[in-house]
């Protein structure tokens, strides 16, 4: 036996023959808890962490980070302040690993609302509060998976930064393989592909919610497939940008927001192939992607049509339009 574990014995052994006084539950229990602590040392069952209180200042985000912590604010991050307050302290560590930067002595891999609300605290007369961390040296991969197990089921990440870090994560780590990612992860196929879906919606789509925490994975879901056709795609986009410029306006202060529901419920209506009844004239039919629209006039000239439209029409009404043509004559 080594002179350390000889040393650990003769501590707990040291007076056993001489007489001791009796002892109460509680510091019967205090010698079980040490013993079984020294015997998990012994058989290599503990593992020890060194912890540290720090100034958050020396901390900076990992670039990669899956939490976008310019969305961190005093309102969503209310409830871990108030609970490091009332305790005295943050009871969990973050974790960071070291970095050479003259300005940071960390990067945090997990831990990003904890800096935040530290951080306030100290800036909203609270001085004493530090930022507990437990430093670690891993790879980027291994930063990856140590955030994502952390927060896959919290709430307070949104789909969308989750979906967005998938994305990068396959290209970066997993040769754009979302088999090997997926069994990294332990997840199912299925399940990383609507996230990997989330991620692809165009800019357009994504700008007309209120914010990325209001966009779902069931919304990707819902809209994929009328993404993949350009006749339903293209009113869509077109919908989903004068939708963009109302959210614009209510984050400005003028009006209320498009709500998320109502968002999806506009674009996919907007998607929706073209009912058009043709206003017929003697030889003349009129094909309109949607009532209002100027639309095409199909005139029929002995085995010959002649199609008209305005030079100002744009591409998806014409696009409508000329579907609609097409299916009334080969009812397709």
């Amino acid at each position: 036996m080594s002179k350390k574990h000889d040393a650990i014995f003769d501590d707990v052994l040291s007076d056993l023959d001489s007489p001791r006084p009796a002892v109460g539950p509680r510091e019967s229990a205090r010698f079980l808890k040490r013993s079984t602590a020294i015997s998990d040392r012994l058989t290599g069952e503990l593992e020890e962490k060194t912890l540290r209180w720090i100034d958050p200042s020396e901390c900076r985000m990992w670039e990669r980070h899956n939490r976008d912590y310019d969305l961190l604010n005093e309102e969503n991050c209310r409830d871990l302040i108030d609970g490091i307050r009332a305790q005295g302290r943050q009871e969990f560590p973050a974790i960071v690993r070291p970095i050479d930067d003259p300005d940071y002595k960390y990067e945090v891999i997990c831990g990003a609302r904890r800096h935040f609300a530290v951080s306030w605290l100290r800036k909203n007369n609270y001085t004493q509060f530090k930022y507990l961390i437990e430093a670690r040296e891993i790879s980027d991969e291994e930063a990856f998976r140590l955030a994502d197990i952390e927060n896959r089921e919290r709430e307070d990440i949104s789909d969308y930064e989750r979906a967005i870090d998938y994305a990068d994560a396959i290209a970066r780590y997993y040769g754009g393989k979302q088999k090997a990612m997926a069994e990294r992860l332990e997840v199912s196929q299925p399940w990383l592909s609507r996230y990997l879906a989330l991620a692809a919606l165009p800019e357009q789509i994504v700008s007309a919610f209120p914010s990325i925490r209001d966009l779902k994975e069931r919304h990707a879901r819902d809209l994929k497939p009328l993404l993949a056709r350009p006749a339903t795609a293209d009113p869509m986009l077109a919908q989903a940008a004068r939708i963009e410029v109302q959210q614009q306006s209510a984050r400005n202060g003028r009006g209320p927001f498009v709500d998320p529901l109502d968002v999806v419920k506009q674009l996919r209506l907007a998607a929706e192939e073209p009912k058009v009844k043709p206003a017929r004239k003697a030889d003349e039919v009129i094909y309109r992607r949607s009532a209002g629209e100027k639309g095409v006039t199909a005139r029929k000239r002995g085995r010959k049509f002649q199609l008209e439209f305005e030079d100002s029409l744009s591409e998806s009404s014409l696009r409508g339009a000329l579907d609609a043509f097409l299916k009334e004559r080969f009812g397709k």
